[in-house]
């Protein structure tokens, strides 16, 4: 006899699918190879952290603007700490440090976010000096400012997308490559 054991879980939420194709979305511009060879991102656990968390502030920002956005960014939000829980785990982390490990990186998270909005309002070497700080510790400065244009480029494009596109999942990143960083 099967016991129906269903009302024990969480019921799926009706915003799910559209989490996983934004969160894909982001994972997957956080891989993409130019960051690492040409914009001097360290290949390293920590490097692809700090570029997840560009992008997910590059879309959590867009989303305060969008109707409907702030239920969508606490799921995103809270999609992303699964996540980073998940890989805490899979990584073989205790369950008595992955609560520590899950507060620094909201820390992390609210840290950079904060900095990222602040230079936003001091231009591009503001925000390329952030950027190099955050995510290539202190170093390329040059290469930080190609990042800031990219970053740039990112928000223009994710303003640019009317809301059903962004809640609907289907937002495109532009390529790291074809940034014209005006260096």
């Amino acid at each position: 006899m099967l016991w129906p054991f269903n009302h024990f879980r969480k019921p799926r939420s009706p915003l799910r699918g559209t989490i996983e194709a934004i969160y894909g979305m982001i994972v997957t511009q956080a891989r993409e190879p130019s960051f690492y060879r040409a914009m001097a991102v360290p290949d390293t656990v920590n490097g692809r952290f700090d570029l997840l968390l560009l992008h997910l502030w590059l879309v959590l920002r867009r989303l305060k603007s969008a109707a409907g956005g702030a239920a969508l960014s606490q799921a995103l939000f809270d999609h992303f700490c699964n996540d980073m829980d998940d890989n805490l785990r899979e990584m073989g982390v205790g369950d008595l440090t992955v609560p520590k490990k899950m507060q620094a990186f909201g820390e992390a998270f609210y840290g950079r976010t904060a900095a990222y909005d602040l230079a936003l309002t001091g231009g591009r070497e503001a925000l390329a000096q952030a950027l190099c700080k955050n995510i290539l510790n202190g170093e390329h400065i040059e290469k930080a400012g190609r990042l800031a244009a990219y970053a740039e480029a990112a928000i223009a494009a994710l303003d640019g997308l009317d809301d059903a596109a962004l809640l609907g999942g289907s937002a495109k990143f532009p390529v790291p490559d074809r940034v014209d960083s005006g260096q």
